[in-house]
Parts: C-alpha cells; sequence; structure tokens
C-alpha cells in the first residue's frame, strides 16, 4: 500500500506505524503541516496516517492549515481511503464522522490503563486483560454513529474507535519508543496536574517496561485493520 502521513509536530512522527509498513513492504510519504506543507492528492495515496499534536483540532486561528485538513480528512473518508489516527488524528476522524470533539474533564498524561471493549476483544485484538498505554490528551470525542468503541478508562469513556475497512481511531499512543517519549516531555512545556498526570521522571522511567508490548500489539492491530 501506498501510505500517507500528515504530521502536526516535529516530535509527533509514526515511529512504530513506520517500522511496521516498513516490514510489511508498504510506503510512506509525508506531509509536515507545521512547516507549511501542502496537502496531498487524496489519488496519490491508499490510505492516510494522521498523527497527534497539541493543539484542538478547531483552533483555526492559531494553526490556519486546520480548517483545510479537516475538509481533506473527510473527503478522504468519503472517497473510501482507510483512514487511521492517533490522538488528533482520533479526534480529526471522530469530527469527520460526526462525533463533536471536546474538552475531556481531566489530563490524562502518562502511563495508564485502558479496557479494551468485548469488541475490540473479538474483531481486533488479542488481548483480555487490560493494557497500559501512553495517554498525552486534554480532549475527548463523541463516539460517532455506526463506529465501534475499542476502549476506555477510568479518566476517559472514549478512548478509541473503529470501522471496519473504513477507520481506526485510537486516543493513545502505541506507536511511541522510549525516544519518542522522551521527547514528547521535552516537547511538553507547561505541565498540567490532575488525578491521571504522572511526574515527566515516571513517564521517562516507564516507556522502557511498556514501548515494546505496544509496539507488538500495535502491528498485530494493523495487520488485522488492514487485512
Amino acid at each position: 500500500m501506498r501510505l500517507h502521513v500528515l504530521q502536526h509536530a516535529a516530535y509527533e512522527g509514526p515511529g512504530e506505524i513506520a517500522h511496521w509498513a516498513e516490514k510489511r513492504g508498504h510506503s510512506l510519504t509525508y506531509t509536515h503541516l507545521y512547516r507549511g506543507d501542502a496537502l496531498p492528492d487524496i489519488a496519490g495515496f491508499d490510505a492516510l496516517i494522521v498523527m497527534g499534536g497539541e493543539m484542538n483540532i478547531y483552533q483555526d486561528r492559531d494553526w490556519p492549515w486546520l480548517k483545510a485538513e479537516r475538509a481533506f480528512i473527510a473527503s478522504t473518508l468519503k472517497a473510501g481511503q482507510r483512514v487511521v489516527g492517533i490522538c488528533l488524528g482520533a479526534q480529526f476522524i471522530a469530527d469527520a464522522l460526526g462525533g463533536r470533539v471536546v474538552q475531556n474533564p481531566e489530563y490524562e498524561i502518562g502511563w495508564l490503563p485502558i479496557e479494551w471493549t468485548p469488541e475490540a476483544i473479538s474483531e481486533l485484538v488479542t488481548l483480555r486483560e487490560p493494557s497500559t498505554v501512553l495517554h498525552w490528551h486534554g480532549d475527548t470525542f463523541r463516539l460517532p454513529d455506526g463506529a465501534t468503541r475499542i476502549a476506555s478508562s477510568e479518566g476517559c469513556a472514549e478512548q478509541g474507535f473503529f470501522i471496519r475497512d473504513k477507520c481506526l481511531a485510537l486516543q493513545f499512543h502505541l506507536e511511541v519508543d522510549p525516544a519518542l517519549v522522551k521527547l514528547y516531555v521535552q516537547g511538553q512545556g507547561t505541565w498540567p496536574s490532575g488525578p491521571y498526570v504522572q511526574d515527566p521522571n515516571q513517564i521517562l522511567s516507564e516507556a522502557g517496561k511498556h514501548c515494546a508490548t505496544n509496539a507488538a500489539l500495535l502491528h498485530s492491530m494493523l495487520d488485522t485493520f488492514f487485512r
């Protein structure tokens, strides 16, 4: 497949998604929106990967390209290309499908558990026990009509969804390796507080314990979604 990545920040690249694509023989091209790159031709790729970022998807005044990106993602879904979204990318997909993006009651930043739904276990993942994943968000989304919820957490009910042969949206970050986690911490700026926010040192120290397991999980999920 020809995969195209929409990237919103220098430190929020595809990580393990790129490793998965390389192993499977898929090509990757990029639009670096934070550098002012133009959006691509929809006919030039088979699937779209939408990464995370620091912004809310509706902050058009601060990031003027967001309006065009929202329309582009909606057009890509309408055209029938499959779309994978991570964190901010998941919120873009939800918005395109009619699920409004709103502030979550709490920030979630750090290694925190999620519970997989029965539907996710039967169709997308092989796990029954909770997984500890990296969260880095203050917003959430309403589940779009026709979407199947993937997971939830104590701090945020909507942790992802999928529609078979159409989209896969993950609110959390399975794609990170320890080097990317370090860049996330360095790029955070003001550190929020709350019951679901971990200390930066704890986040860095736990990266080695979780990244490899989550990478294998991500590869399996992508294999299933694109099969």
